[in-house]
């Protein structure tokens, strides 16, 4: 059963050195306050795993927090390349980055896989591209009922998954709606998980289109009011279109990115 706990004492005891961490939420609900906590506890050696890798994970591979990304596309949305994730890859700084990369449908069938206790899943997909000969996680497959070639893709379970979410509720369920993308599978995927969220509150109502993940589903929740900012929490609070643009320039140069990640989450009180 979830418990509700500060978010620096949620991620000392679930995020370790060495750990495969997934931070889901896909345009919308990125968890960015969390992945800056586990930035402030100077986490090392991570497998970093995500659909679509953006903004937090250029920061998080900036600051040294990880080894491995596991991903589907990787850029800022709207505006241009990485360039944490590139200086790693192409030079290894600061530490050289192992890159393990799939399509949006091998991800979520992997994900989707892990949540439902299987050792693979299976698709149409990844013809026509060489990612199966370079991805041990992608295997061909014939069908034993049609004989059609089709791709195989092992499970993803991560350790520990991260989401925001708009609220939980005193017993640790947590409701989010909107844009959902893959949280649901990531979470019960996982080992263990942590929702952030904009706020606790004494019942969930219903939403249109909304998900609640249960209390047993989830390790830990923790109040993160703004938490996925610069993305959004519908309902809560707005995409800050500026803050990604901005960040194309913070970026580019290794000492400017070095002064932001001091500035507004090592000296930053949280």
């Amino acid at each position: 059963m979830a418990v509700v706990v500060p978010l620096d004492e949620a991620i000392a005891g679930l995020v370790h050195d060495g750990d495969t961490v997934a931070l889901e939420g896909f345009t919308h609900l990125i968890p960015f306050t969390a992945g800056h906590e586990i930035i402030r506890q100077r986490r090392r050696d991570l497998t970093l795993v995500r659909m679509t890798p953006d903004v937090i994970y250029d920061q998080m591979i900036g600051a040294g927090c990880a080894r491995r990304l596991i991903f589907s596309w990787g850029g800022n949305p709207g505006v241009g390349s990485l360039h944490r994730f590139r200086d790693a890859v192409e030079n290894g700084w600061p530490v050289p980055l192992e890159l393990e990369e799939h399509s949006h449908a091998g991800m979520a069938n992997r994900y989707m896989a892990g949540a439902s206790g299987l050792p693979f899943a299976v698709l149409r997909g990844y013809a026509g591209t060489d990612l199966a000969a370079k991805t041990s996680t992608i295997k061909p497959i014939t069908c034993p009922f049609t004989g059609e070639n089709l791709a195989a893709v092992a499970a993803l379970n991560p350790d520990v998954t991260i989401i925001h979410a708009q609220r939980a509720d005193r017993a640790g369920n947590v409701q989010l709606w909107g844009i959902t993308g893959i949280q649901k599978e990531a979470v019960l995927a996982a080992s263990q998980s942590l929702a952030t969220v904009e706020e606790v509150v004494d019942e969930l109502t219903d939403v249109p289109g909304g998900i609640v993940l249960p209390t047993w589903a989830v390790t830990s929740v923790s109040v993160a009011p703004r938490g996925a900012h610069p993305s959004y929490a519908l309902g809560y609070s707005d995409r800050d279109n500026d803050f990604y643009v901005a960040w194309d320039a913070v970026s580019r140069n290794r000492a400017t990115f070095g002064r932001w990640i001091d500035d507004h989450i090592h000296k930053a009180v949280p």
